[in-house]
């Protein structure tokens, strides 16, 4: 580790500039804090987070449209627990299950699907959230239902796709990043191969990357060595995880199921081919089309930066709510719902105080 350390400080010397990395995934972020990570590295390296956790970018109307879902007369709505209090237009799932709405936690969508062929006489939808890690269970789920040919199940599909998103975060002219700290937890299903365009195309390395503080400091010492040598290219530091080419029977499974769509995603906008939306041969299973609910728009809270704060033009702490009128206890962005978000992780360890 020490050797590791005093070769980040000479390749950030020679660097001769500030240098700011992106992790993009929100294991990343609590790790970072977990590990103490900026207290080792040299203080010209900014590490700035990105929008790596999939509760705080899943949209206003895609949770509103889950609420209504769950106000249908005899439907149950299944859901990650962290979906439940990420607040909606005017509340959250955990309001609408207060109100007698059927809400329920499930840790796997195939629970879900096993609770629906227990209590034939329920509509079980299970909101699909999540980014490519969740989206091949999901998958699976959906063709075991139909294998089984269980017509009482379906699910409101709102996965998203990280690489269009930096995609999305290179084209935009106010986010400046040198490296990303690509995630470990994704990239063990789509490999190496969908973000090279990082590299190719917008000339900043990558390095995917574990968990713990050894992997952490080793990924960000071979994104420095990238810059040092004016090279950029994806490497993989989590080798004893993430293959190259990925889970390819993951990925099949997905592009079975799925076809990509256009996505929003909160605080962001809308991201071109960021999403998935089932194929017309499984569209028995869409709850959205098979129960058509009415869902109002609601516009972003006005004063919250989440939006910023997922692309990494802020950090928690320069939003005017933080730590303020939002708290985990009483969140105004999905950013500070999720343990991943990285406005939680900036209050969990208490990065507001300085």
């Amino acid at each position: 580790m020490k050797e590791m350390l005093d070769e980040l400080r000479k390749l950030t010397k020679r660097a001769g500039r500030p240098l700011k990395l992106m992790e993009v995934c929100g294991t990343h972020t609590v790790a970072i804090f977990r590990h103490g990570i900026r207290d080792v590295i040299p203080e010209d390296i900014s590490l700035i987070s990105g929008p790596g956790c999939p509760v705080c970018v899943t949209s206003i109307r895609d949770v509103d449209s889950a609420i209504a879902l769950s106000r249908i007369p005899n439907v149950t709505l299944a859901t990650f627990g962290d979906m439940m209090r990420v607040p909606g237009g005017k509340e959250s799932l955990n309001d609408a299950k207060a109100q007698g709405a059927d809400v329920r936690i499930f840790y796997s969508p195939l629970d879900a699907l096993r609770f629906a062929m227990e209590a034939p006489e329920k509509e079980v939808v299970f909101f699909a959230t999540g980014f490519e890690t969740t989206s091949p269970l999901v998958a699976a789920t959906v063709t075991e239902a139909e294998k089984r040919g269980v017509g009482n199940f379906s699910i409101a599909a709102v996965p998203t796709l990280v690489p269009p998103a930096l995609r999305a975060l290179l084209n935009s002219a106010d986010v400046r990043v040198d490296g990303f700290i690509l995630p470990g937890h994704v990239s063990t299903i789509i490999g190496m191969k969908p973000y090279e365009f990082v590299a190719s195309a917008y000339g900043k390395p990558g390095v995917i990357t574990g968990f713990d503080a050894g992997d952490i400091i080793q990924g960000i010492l071979m994104i420095l060595m990238q810059i040092a040598r004016k090279r950029a290219a994806i490497e993989i530091q989590y080798k004893k995880v993430v293959r190259e080419e990925g889970n390819p029977k993951a990925v099949s499974l997905i592009e079975e199921v799925f076809e990509p769509c256009d996505a929003y995603w909160r605080g962001i906008g809308t991201i071109p081919g960021s999403g998935l939306r089932l194929r017309e041969r499984f569209g028995r299973f869409d709850a959205l089309k098979k129960f058509d609910p009415y869902v109002a728009d609601h516009p972003e809270p006005g004063a919250c930066s989440c939006g910023d704060v997922l692309r990494g033009v802020k950090i928690p702490p320069e939003c005017p709510l933080f730590g303020t009128a939002c708290t985990p206890e009483s969140p105004v962005g999905a950013c500070m719902v999720s343990t991943e978000g990285s406005c939680a992780a900036y209050h969990r360890y208490g990065a507001y105080r300085g």
